[in-house]
């Protein structure tokens, strides 16, 4: 495994952890990780790297080593924690970004309402949610309104393998070395014995704001950067946007510079999947820009 380096800095007044591999004059590259993921989950796409790259992939809030957040989670907080990050790693010059999928859904709304701040973009199933029509509002405020009073909590497990055998049980691709690998990073220990997901319950709490595509693809619409969207073939996510084919075409269409790769025998954790095809892909659409 190529070693990686833990950096913590002040980012809108909350401690983060950034995770990076390479050399700091190296080209650089941000890996930015989806829901319950952490950092650390892109290990095994940068071992597949053939090129030297500066990798800077940050723990977003309330996630991994990263602090939590009291007042909650807000997709706009995460626009803002991105650019603190590119001001931070690369200021005054376009980024290679690359998201998977909350990660994706970040860097691609970002990408429309900063233009200019992004060379590159790659979404890996960063396609954003399934449609939801205003008349949802009052059901989903009354049921953030009733899990506020019940605060969240992870369940404990009895080990780090316990938390392992879920991973495999989730994704059946996932071999044992990386399961184990992957639950010492997701997972922390408790002075019980037990051990306990890192990252911040309350991200389990429904958000009281519904997702509005239109807004997403008014933001994709405005991205200058080429864009590489890349797929799992046996991924469930989909099903879980339940588009029509007219309603898919019409989010990918936003995209107006984009290119379409759809990985054979991955599913929606291809970083964990098909990390070599995914990184010989990845560095194929960088390479024309260096």
């Amino acid at each position: 495994m190529k070693a990686s380096r833990s950096e913590f800095h002040d980012v809108r007044g909350l401690r983060y952890h950034v995770r990076t591999w390479g050399e700091p004059g190296s080209p650089k590259l941000f890996l930015l990780h989806g829901w319950m993921d952490v950092s650390a989950s892109f290990q095994f796409l940068v071992d597949c790297f053939a090129r030297e790259w500066h990798v800077i992939a940050p723990d977003w809030r309330g996630f991994g080593l990263s602090a939590w957040a009291r007042e909650g989670y807000w997709f706009p907080d995460y626009y803002a924690d991105l650019e603190a990050l590119l001001d931070l790693y690369q200021p005054g010059k376009p980024a290679f970004l690359i998201g998977h999928s909350m990660g994706g859904v970040i860097t691609s709304v970002y990408a429309g309402i900063r233009p200019d701040r992004v060379a590159r973009l790659v979404s890996m199933e960063g396609l954003g949610l399934a449609r939801q029509a205003p008349d949802q509002a009052p059901k989903r405020y009354a049921q953030w309104l009733d899990q506020l009073k019940d605060p969240a909590a992870f369940k404990a497990y009895r080990s780090f393998d316990e938390v392992a055998a879920r991973l495999k049980k989730n994704n059946a691709r996932l071999t044992d070395e990386r399961a184990a690998f992957l639950a010492r990073h997701w997972a922390k220990p408790l002075d019980s014995g037990e051990v306990i997901l890192a990252s911040d319950p309350r991200h389990k709490i429904f958000n009281p704001t519904l997702f509005r595509i239109e807004e997403a693809i008014a933001c994709w619409r405005r991205i200058t950067a080429p864009v590489l969207l890349v797929s799992g073939k046996q991924s469930d996510i989909p099903a879980r946007m339940k588009d029509t084919p007219e309603q898919l075409a019409e989010r990918k269409g936003a995209f107006q510079n984009r290119r379409e790769v759809e990985l054979e025998d991955a599913g929606h954790m291809m970083h964990h999947d098909q990390p070599q095809r995914l990184a010989r892909i990845l560095e194929e659409f960088l390479s024309d820009a260096q």
